[in-house]
């Protein structure tokens, strides 16, 4: 199951709608669901599996070889049962049942440029929606899955689907992919200006990392959970408007997209001299593309600190 296709995601975006592949981590449970924009395919593999890890505690399964791309396979039901404040707990006994002659269903995830396996029980069919339809879950980054689940929708018989944060899942598994962006921070230097970033992006985990980027380059800044949140904020009539410097937005976000923000913030005459910078983990080209064709200003992958200090160099106004 392939699920590239640039033409019909760039239609999607631009209409604020997005594409959902729901999946099960078990027989006749609950469905859970990624943006298609972050699955390159769905395979069935049976191949051999390069144990990297011994230990009860480890989330990679080991190494895979699809098409002679060698990447980390990851267990999505582990990954549930991974608790940060108790790293040593073995996972062993939640891992996703196999059937089908022992066959792994594989998601082949792209994001953040890297790519990786993840194992899941079954993939479902793709849900098509509008950002609208997606709903911020409950506390997401508190409760809600230890954060593990940022936004819910509806499934075609009103069934609840659970859209994951998958760029957590990258962090709990490779925690130094954090530590080197820690070491980055340390090269980079203040910014001298009176204005403020407006920030929007719906993972906590995304949002931290950002914080403390903007933090340690003493810009002070707004943050919001969604899209229609900062879209809000701006277009308040509370709202100065020359006080703002910026605005960083993920795309993909519930009630409306960062393409959905870039859309009215350019097209309002009292904001679109306001630079935009798109901070996002669907790093492909076609994204930047995207992006661009809207009129952001900027594109970078998502949270590196020193594409965001030159970014903020560059194009905030002062």
């Amino acid at each position: 199951m392939s699920m590239s296709n640039i033409d019909q995601v760039t239609s999607l975006h631009k209409n604020n709608e997005l594409q959902l592949l729901c999946f099960r981590l078990e027989k006749g449970k609950d469905l859970y669901a990624v943006n298609v924009f972050k699955i390159r395919e769905v395979v069935k593999y049976n191949g051999a599996i390069t144990i990297v890890s011994h230990e009860p505690n480890s989330l990679v399964e080991g190494l895979i070889t699809i098409r002679e791309l060698t990447i980390p396979l990851i267990d999505m039901r582990k990954w549930f049962f991974y608790d940060p404040a108790m790293p040593e707990k073995d996972l062993r006994n939640f891992a996703v049942t196999k059937e089908r002659n022992d066959e792994d269903i594989i998601m082949i995830c792209e994001f953040s440029r890297w790519t990786i396996g993840v194992r899941i029980y079954e993939a479902d069919r793709i849900l098509n929606k509008k950002w609208t339809e997606i709903e911020q879950s409950a506390g997401a980054g508190n409760s809600g899955g230890s954060g593990k689940l940022v936004s819910r929708t509806r499934y075609y018989d009103g069934k609840l689907v659970q859209v994951v944060d998958i760029e957590k899942m990258l962090i709990d598994v490779f925690p130094w992919i954090e530590e080197e962006k820690h070491k980055e921070m340390e090269s980079i230097r203040q910014v001298q200006t009176n204005k403020k970033i407006l920030l929007a992006d719906d993972s906590p985990v995304v949002l931290k990392t950002m914080q403390t980027i903007l933090n340690h380059l003493g810009v002070a800044h707004h943050d919001f959970i969604n899209g229609q949140k900062l879209l809000d904020y701006l277009f308040s009539s509370d709202t100065n408007i020359s006080d703002i410097g910026m605005i960083i937005t993920d795309l993909e976000m519930p009630e409306a997209s960062g393409f959905e923000v870039i859309k009215q913030v350019k097209a309002n005459p009292a904001t679109k001299h306001i630079p935009i910078v798109v901070n996002s983990s669907m790093s492909g080209t076609s994204n930047e593309e995207m992006a661009l064709s809207l009129q952001a200003d900027e594109f970078i992958s998502k949270s590196n600190p020193v594409q965001i200090e030159k970014a903020v160099q560059e194009l905030m106004i002062k």
